[in-house]
């Protein structure tokens, strides 16, 4: 824009120029371009300083912090007294986390002396509209021992989590239906998912699947990378 505004008025001294104009009309329209000039250098400034600087990107967590995780009535997949416990914050609708079901699944394979999974509830309800009622099921069924069969049958169809179909899975794994839904409306069911997802935010935990270790964040989500975490609690601990 400064720069169109300046071959303009060297247009116009020029023009000038070209029909007689004396030496003061030059000097006063040179004057008058500066002055204009400097205003739009001001306010260039102030709308470069109006501008709303780019938001930050979030800090990455920090792989070596221990989260102290409470383990309250949070579901439990191996022995009580393992060495090392994992947890993962998931949900029931999410993708990913039915993907990482079979790394779980492999792990515990690996270690099933000292190790230990514990399940934590994270639906992402903005996202993911059926994700509620699929940990309302889950912890439903686990009043009757099967949380792990109804995990089951929810991770292996999680497109499919409307009201109908979860009650059709409850029927599958041989669930007193009418006490299961009855389990699944009640407070004491919604109060373990708001327990889990406090604790999740004093984790800061941000999405899902997001797995601890021995109370540290895993980084490397793969068969490797979390042997190399449990070995390490296991050397530590021994």
């Amino acid at each position: 824009m400064r720069r169109t505004v300046g071959l303009t008025l060297l247009g116009c001294l020029l023009c000038l120029g070209c029909n007689g104009a004396t030496s003061k009309d030059v000097e006063d329209l040179k004057k008058g371009q500066q002055d204009i000039l400097g205003k739009l250098a001001t306010l260039e400034q102030k709308v470069a300083q109006a501008r709303p600087s780019p938001a930050a990107a979030p800090a990455m967590p920090d792989p070596n912090k221990v989260y102290n995780i409470p383990i309250a009535n949070s579901p439990v997949r191996g022995p009580q007294n393992a060495k090392v416990t994992i947890v993962e914050f998931s949900d029931f609708q999410c993708p990913f986390c039915a993907q990482a079901k079979p790394l779980v699944d492999e792990v515990l394979k690996k270690y099933p002396n000292d190790v230990n999974f514990v399940y934590k509830q994270f639906p992402l309800t903005t996202i993911h509209p059926f994700a509620l009622g699929a940990s309302k099921a889950a912890l439903a069924a686990g009043r009757q021992g099967k949380f792990w069969e109804m995990y089951d049958a929810l991770f292996a169809n999680n497109r499919e989590l409307g009201q109908d179909k979860l009650k059709e899975y409850a029927k599958q794994i041989g669930l007193d239906v009418e006490r299961w839904e009855k389990d699944m409306n009640s407070p004491e069911i919604q109060k373990e998912i708001d327990q889990d997802t406090r604790a999740a935010a004093a984790a800061e935990v941000r999405g899902t699947p997001t797995f601890f270790i021995g109370g540290k964040r895993v980084m490397n989500r793969s068969i490797d990378g979390m042997s190399q975490m449990i070995e390490e609690q296991l050397k530590a601990s021994s």
